[in-house]
């Protein structure tokens, strides 16, 4: 596989009072893409300070939600290739080259980490992981049946994408569910999406930041909306999406 140009990518960490893992993962990062812009939550602890203390750009996110945080994100970068990781310790900045990869090479417009394929911590269920895992499942079933893909992860956020892609598709989720929406609206309008198998770890401190309970009729909404959508022809060509080993 041919090397991706470091200056071609930039790692985006989405960060809300995570000072006790944010220096480990904005270090980790910069050792796999030219720059590093952490999207701060408004963080009441030491986030900032030590993310910027690693080297990374950091701006403070719109203050509604992780989808408004991608969104702003996208708007302020300009490498071609922009990798999504969370800020908590649970995602392995070895695999950025892995993810960036497909986007660099032209052979996918997003490629999202696969938990069910990479061996995660994340499936040594408690009851919250279990709802999310049975929720992930259901919500990969309706997509692949609609598109006629194989994907196996439609809600990691670990995941690369084409920055002109992202943009293009219109993205308008404010929270957690962007992870969703953007793949139906890449597979809308007839961009690549490929799952690579990537290991996720259980997060490193606190607590995850997702209210499954009071979220998950927003998930649904979000999968019927755009699985009854027609589909709208790219401007790119067309390539069929698959899970990538």
């Amino acid at each position: 596989m041919t090397e991706t140009p470091l200056n071609s990518v930039v790692t985006v960490i989405l960060a809300k009072d995570e000072e006790r893992s944010i220096a480990e993962a904005v270090s980790g990062a910069r050792r796999y893409c030219g720059r590093v812009v952490v999207m701060d939550g408004h963080s009441a602890d030491l986030t900032v300070e030590r993310a910027r203390a690693e080297g990374a750009e950091v701006h403070a996110d719109p203050g509604k939600g992780k989808g408004a945080a991608i969104r702003a994100s996208l708007s302020l970068v300009q490498e071609p290739v922009v990798v999504f990781m969370d800020a908590d310790g649970s995602h392995d900045p070895a695999d950025i080259p892995r993810l960036a990869a497909p986007i660099a090479a032209g052979d996918a417009d997003l490629c999202v980490g696969s938990r069910f394929t990479g061996g995660s911590e994340e499936l040594s269920i408690t009851v919250g992981q279990l709802i999310r895992t049975i929720g992930n499942i259901s919500m990969n079933i309706a997509i692949n049946k609609r598109w006629g893909v194989e994907l196996t992860d439609t809600l990691n956020g670990f995941r690369a994408a084409r920055r002109e892609a992202a943009l293009e598709v219109g993205l308008r989720e404010d929270i957690h569910t962007i992870e969703q929406e953007m793949v139906m609206k890449m597979l809308l309008a007839g961009y690549s999406v490929v799952n690579i198998p990537t290991h996720e770890y259980s997060r490193q401190h606190g607590e995850s930041h997702i209210k499954i309970w009071r979220q998950w009729p927003r998930f649904v909404g979000c999968v019927v909306k755009h699985v009854v959508a027609v589909n709208r022809p790219s401007s790119e060509r067309s390539r069929t999406s698959t899970d990538s080993s």
